[in-house]
């Protein structure tokens, strides 16, 4: 067996678990805290809640909420600025994917100096980060228990993914609670991220026991929550997609993804598309092009949804595109690249640039731009 690592932060989870915000700061030395989120989560009323236990606990607070929905380089720079004009010495990212990745960018260029693109890769954060609280308003990105950073370059278009154990935060803070502001189609969008995460990082080369219990652990929750959840905000539905984004973050963190990934931060960088809708529509063919590497994970996804989802599919339940198809058509996701993408003129671009993501070096088969330029039509 390959020697393996596990690493994860401390969690804090469960309803109403946010109120023990202001003692993990305390508890991290906190006194001038930097918090990062966006006017979204404004808009739904947490970020006051956040500065309102904050304020409870005497902790100064800057407030920094200039940020896309996909983080950009230049946003880094500046939250950066604002993090050494209040002399800040913890981060609290509050929101989902983007606040989070922010948060963690401010967090490198702060103490280790330098332009965001300095780190993109692996492994190329050489000194230590300040402590960081993540609090996810969605349940889908896992940012809030990963090594990961996904920052937009906006000169080259793309998304640079950003990959080191100083990434992992100190303290995350999963209360299911937060998503219950959330609409129908970012509650599909996330928990579909979540599933790929699981997927891919399941199947991936680097996989082990004990990101592979957690991937399936996901699968199952999402297959079994998902409607519930953006159908009827159901709390207990809510609850286990919080659970399946918090243990599917833990795999892909420790066993990385795919192409699928890959292609997606490609076309997010490209069109500022986000994940959650484009990887319903990749998944499918990138599952096809997968299969012939890892046949029996792909038979024991597909079977993992059929059991568990309350819609089932007619079809063989080893046949993992056909099932992926069917659960996402089921919620009315739109299924064709066409939809979301404005052109086809960029794809072999896009491609070429996918192929050098970091997430393509875990993928269980060696894929060259032309194998993706496949996947990108077949989805079309």
């Amino acid at each position: 067996m390959q020697v393996t690592k596990f690493a994860i932060p401390e969690i804090i989870f469960g309803n109403g678990s946010i109120k023990f915000l202001a003692s993990c700061a305390r508890r991290l030395g906190a006194k001038r805290v930097l918090l990062v989120s966006d006017k979204g989560i404004e808009k739904a009323g947490w970020v006051q809640l956040v500065l309102n236990i904050l304020e409870s606990e005497n902790l100064d607070c800057a407030y920094f909420d200039e940020l896309t929905a996909n983080p950009r380089d230049c946003q880094i720079q500046q939250g950066a600025k604002i993090y050494r004009e209040h002399k800040a010495d913890v981060i609290i990212g509050l929101g989902g994917g983007s606040p989070i990745d922010a948060s963690k960018g401010i967090a490198i260029i702060v103490s280790n100096g330098g332009k965001i693109h300095d780190y993109e890769g692996a492994n190329r954060i050489r000194h230590p980060l300040p402590p960081m609280i993540f609090i996810p308003t969605t349940a889908g990105s896992g940012s809030d228990v990963s090594q990961y950073a996904i920052i937009t370059d906006k000169v080259r278009q793309v998304k640079m993914a950003i990959i080191s154990r100083s990434l992992v935060p100190n303290i995350s803070i999963i209360d299911p609670d937060l998503l219950i502001t959330k609409s129908r189609q970012l509650i599909l969008a996330s928990a579909v991220d979540a599933l790929a995460h699981a997927i891919e990082s399941y199947v991936s080369q680097l996989a082990s026991p004990f990101t592979e219990t957690q991937a399936l652990t996901a699968i199952k929750l999402i297959a079994g929550n998902i409607k519930k959840a953006a159908d009827h905000k159901d709390p207990e539905a809510l609850k286990n997609l919080s659970i399946a984004s918090t243990a599917a973050g833990m795999s892909f963190s420790n066993a990385g993804l795919g192409v699928g990934h890959a292609l997606a931060h490609s076309l997010g960088g490209r069109y500022d598309v986000t994940h959650g809708m484009t990887l319903p529509i990749l998944l499918p063919s990138v599952m096809r092009f997968n299969l012939p590497s890892c046949e029996e994970k792909m038979a024991t996804i597909a079977r993992t949804i059929n059991e568990n989802s309350p819609t089932p599919n007619n079809a063989p339940k080893e046949h993992i595109s056909d099932t992926l198809q069917h659960m996402f058509e089921s919620m009315e996701i739109p299924m064709q690249l066409r939809k979301i993408v404005p052109d086809n003129t960029k794809l072999e671009e896009i491609c070429r640039l996918a192929v050098q993501d970091a997430c393509a070096v875990t993928n269980p088969r060696e894929a060259t731009w032309q194998d993706l330029y496949k996947i990108c039509k077949e989805a079309w």
